[in-house]
């Protein structure tokens, strides 16, 4: 077993009187993940070579776009929390929806919140809307893994128990509890495994397939990207604990579909429609 590091969610925190202002690496790894987004898709536009003609936009253009994504992201990966994971609180309690500083950010809805912004943004000022898409499913990957190394600094979102050496012992009660295990509780690290898959793994894949050409053939990009995300989540979520509003005694592991032992979680159930749309980009980008 791993023990936790000693890493505080905070990387510092700043005290004015009564007030207290605290960066946490969470809100870093949004800010990096951004801004190095934003630096990669800009350098894209300055090189045509790689899009067999002319890119979808220009780099100075990429600057107002970033605003845009920005929206997306917090409005889409707030509402995709509210609506997917707990909908009986917050219409129960609908003030709290605004408040994303307690938490409670979902990356499908993230996701489709910048679908949003970035057709929005592209049908106004003229610009191709998969090719757009293929630029930003190529840096999407940055985002992914300094986000799931976040969680894992926060000890949150962390796995089901395991007696592998790599299992690791996160703090806290809830992590803790693990019926039938004496002494302390070792877990997956299923952020880093997320950090690895959907980040590493699937960011060096995107890269591979843009310097062998996939820019020219719009939508190739954004199939993979789409298909490597959705089936990296699905793998993933058999090592992962499930929210708690899903787990219940009789449904031990938080299915949403099935029974208690076989069946799908929130998180593979809305990564398979991700995995039909990539095979489609796929295969429309193989018919241009």
């Amino acid at each position: 077993m791993i023990p936790f590091p000693d890493i505080s969610p905070e990387i510092f925190t700043l005290r004015f009187g009564d007030f207290a202002f605290s960066l946490r690496w969470y809100a870093l790894a949004y800010l990096a993940g951004l801004l190095l987004g934003w630096w990669a898709v800009r350098s894209l536009m300055r090189r045509p070579a790689l899009w067999g003609g002319t890119p979808p936009a220009t780099a100075e253009g990429i600057d107002d776009l970033l605003s845009w994504i920005i929206l997306g992201v917090i409005v889409g990966g707030r509402l995709g929390f509210v609506l997917f994971y707990e909908p009986a609180y917050y219409l129960a309690n609908p003030l709290d929806v605004i408040k994303v500083w307690q938490g409670g950010m979902a990356f499908h809805g993230g996701f489709l919140g910048v679908v949003v912004a970035a057709f929005l943004w592209s049908r106004k000022h003229g610009a191709a809307p998969l090719k757009l898409a293929d630029s930003l499913a190529l840096v999407a990957p940055i985002g992914l893994f300094f986000g799931r190394v976040a969680n894992f600094i926060n000890a949150e979102l962390w796995g089901r128990p395991t007696d592998l050496p790599w299992g690791v012992i996160f703090p806290g009660e809830a992590a803790q509890a693990c019926p039938g295990v004496e002494g302390l509780c070792a877990r997956h690290p299923s952020q880093l495994y997320e950090a690895g898959l959907e980040g590493l793994l699937l960011g060096l894949i995107l890269w591979l397939m843009v310097r062998a050409g996939a820019l020219a053939r719009p939508g190739t990009v954004l199939g993979m990207f789409l298909l490597g995300y959705g089936l990296s989540r699905i793998f993933v979520e058999f090592f992962r604990v499930a929210d708690a509003q899903f787990i219940a005694p009789d449904n031990p592991l938080g299915h949403v579909i099935g029974g208690p032992v076989w069946g799908l979680s929130m998180g593979q159930l809305l990564s398979l429609p991700m995995v039909l749309l990539g095979l489609f980009f796929l295969w429309r980008a193989r018919r241009a």
